[in-house]
């Protein structure tokens, strides 16, 4: 035998699992179990058996073990958009979010496959039975209510899926503690010294979360012996023009304020323009706090404190309830924890 058909035989030969388990002194079931995150497998057995996979070059093939446990090891991401908007317009709220649903799939062992959708003509969630993914997470604005009422029927076929920005209590979402947020806020400025908070927000709109924001506003109004007051959004403009809008109402009207608390961080950004627009300064006659965290907030003049979630927790809790349905269990928790980043916005004094 030749020099030149040796070397082509030895390129040819694949390492399997019982190559690697003689090198790791292990059976071959165990190498199975180990490269598998089996938990029977101690941490000194996985790390033997991984190097030794290491030494020889030796990869899991992937495709024999879809076929062999009926999964695909990837989880679908839906990002729900306005229709026609442009994909760069999309909120930075969800952007963050979706990173944060994706870094926790990848920890979790699984790749993602991201879509951004807004209309009938590219509506799909049907991953699983496409055998391209096992679940599906869906995210992205409320205002689209064809696209939740679609993946809300495909949810009631049996796909498994979790999403959060979701019109509707009777699908697996996930949320903000938006109540609690809103009581934060609202303490807050009445500990600045602010007396006469005006909410911006809506107690009608199919965001949920705009609705909780407002109770946690103004039940911590009432128990501080003060009036809540709302100014509602007007529908059909984006939110900075809502925020730039409900100031100008406020002022057209003649409604005392010396603080407001914009129920998003993109209509508290508007309402400073507005504000900024008409001589007040803020936060030296106005306090305004935000609700979402966006970054854009932390570069705004001057910064804008802000309500913001656990963005990582938000992620693992997204994952691990999807990954919950697969499995057929249950997995109870759908509020994630918010905090207070205070800045200038609303500090007095």
């Amino acid at each position: 035998m030749g020099d030149q058909e040796t070397r082509s035989k030895a390129r040819s030969y694949r390492v399997t699992s019982f190559d690697v388990a003689a090198e790791a002194g292990v059976s071959q079931s165990t190498v199975s179990r180990a490269l598998a995150g089996d938990p029977v497998v101690s941490e000194a057995t996985r790390l033997r058996v991984a190097e030794a996979a290491r030494r020889l070059n030796y990869f899991v093939d992937e495709n024999a073990a879809r076929l062999r446990t009926g999964k695909t090891g990837t989880l679908a991401v839906v990002v729900v958009c306005r229709p026609g908007e442009d994909r760069k317009d999309l909120n930075p709220f969800h952007s963050a979010l979706l990173a944060s649903v994706c870094g926790a799939a990848s920890l979790r062992g699984y790749e993602t496959l991201v879509s951004f959708q807004d209309g009938p003509e590219n509506f799909n969630g049907r991953y699983q039975e496409q055998r391209k993914a096992d679940g599906l997470a869906v995210i992205g604005t409320t205002e689209n209510y064809s696209a939740w009422d679609y993946f809300r029927q495909l949810g009631q076929g049996g796909m498994h899926w979790v999403c959060w920005g979701a019109p509707f209590d009777d699908v697996e979402w996930v949320r903000s503690d938006n109540y609690s947020g809103g009581r934060l806020a609202t303490a807050h400025l009445i500990e600045q010294g602010y007396q006469r908070i005006v909410c911006i927000g809506s107690e009608t709109s199919p965001q949920r979360q705009f609705l909780e924001r407002y109770e946690g506003y103004a039940q911590q109004m009432r128990e501080a012996g003060l009036e809540p007051v709302l100014m509602p959004i007007e529908k059909g403009l984006s939110r900075e023009d809502q925020g730039r809008r409900a100031v100008a109402m406020l002022i057209e009207q003649g409604v005392s304020f010396d603080a407001l608390f914009a129920v998003c961080d993109p209509i508290a950004l508007g309402a400073l323009d507005e504000l900024h627009a008409r001589g007040l300064a803020v936060p030296g006659q106005v306090g305004l706090v935000g609700f979402d965290g966006i970054r854009a907030g932390a570069y705004s003049a001057p910064p804008l404190t802000s309500v913001e979630p656990d963005f990582r927790a938000a992620g693992d809790m997204m994952v691990d309830k999807l990954l919950a349905e697969i499995a057929g269990e249950t997995r109870e928790a759908r509020r994630v924890p918010v905090r207070l980043v205070v800045r200038e916005s609303s500090r007095r004094g």
